[in-house]
């Protein structure tokens, strides 16, 4: 695609995206009820509509763009959610100067996660937006860079893999954010970040798939279960233990 598509594209995608959270605003109020203060659906719409606003009074090309949209973001959203959807996009929005390639997305990929996981001091197992967007970063990297598929099915691996994320997030403890300070009542309960991320995800692959003209299968082959993503973590501390007890 040219530049000027690549901006249609995004303008296109950022419209999807707010009209799907415009339709799952009662649904993330709902989860954000359970474990929160019930303000992520209304927080999640009323930005991503300033953020359609803003890019429909903007030309530019893709960096500008997603710049834009992240600073309405952060001028939005309350909360935490602000800087991390938002400020996670300004950031990541440098790594598209180039334009939309296979190389640039994945770069725009990590450093959003990377971004996410500073602002937000949150790590896979957290029960956090991370638990999706994690499996969903590695396994489209991964899809590119390793197993050379093209972007649109990795994109729909990431998809596959970012929606194993959510349901991850549901038998787990919360460790972050207002969940955490409901202890062990937050088991059972799936959460409203990692919810919202997949969203987004959907509509830029549907979105993706129009542009480039494809047919892609969701499914998550080189899958990355987001409770692998712990073992290391968890096996240092065993290893910190034996240490210890040895001591």
């Amino acid at each position: 695609m040219d530049r000027e598509t690549q901006s249609e594209a995004i303008h296109e995608a950022v419209e999807a995206m707010a009209d799907r959270l415009a339709e799952e605003k009662e649904h993330l109020t709902d989860l954000d009820s359970a474990i929160g203060d019930a303000d992520h659906g209304a927080n999640m719409n009323r930005g991503f509509q300033a953020a359609l606003e803003r890019l429909e009074e903007t030309d530019g090309d893709p960096a500008e763009l997603v710049k834009t949209a992240g600073v309405a973001l952060v001028s939005e959203v309350g909360g935490a959610a602000g800087p991390l959807y938002g400020g996670s996009l300004m950031k990541a929005s440098q790594e598209l100067e180039d334009g939309i390639t296979a190389e640039t997305t994945v770069a725009f990929a990590e450093r959003y996660l990377e971004t996410v996981e500073e602002r937000g001091k949150a790590s896979v197992g957290d029960k956090t937006m991370v638990d999706a967007i994690t499996p969903a970063v590695h396994t489209y990297k991964k899809a590119v860079e390793v197993d050379d598929h093209d972007p649109l099915e990795a994109l729909g691996k990431a998809v596959d893999a970012a929606e194993r994320g959510v349901a991850f997030t549901t038998p787990i403890r919360a460790k972050k954010g207002r969940a955490s300070y409901l202890g062990w009542r937050s088991v059972g309960h799936q959460d409203p970040g990692a919810t919202s991320t997949l969203y987004l995800l959907e509509e830029l692959l549907a979105v993706a798939t129009e542009y480039l003209d494809g047919e892609v299968e969701v499914d998550a082959e080189t899958e990355v279960d987001p409770e692998e993503l712990e073992e290391p973590a968890v096996e240092e501390a065993a290893v910190d233990e034996e240490n210890e007890e040895g001591a």
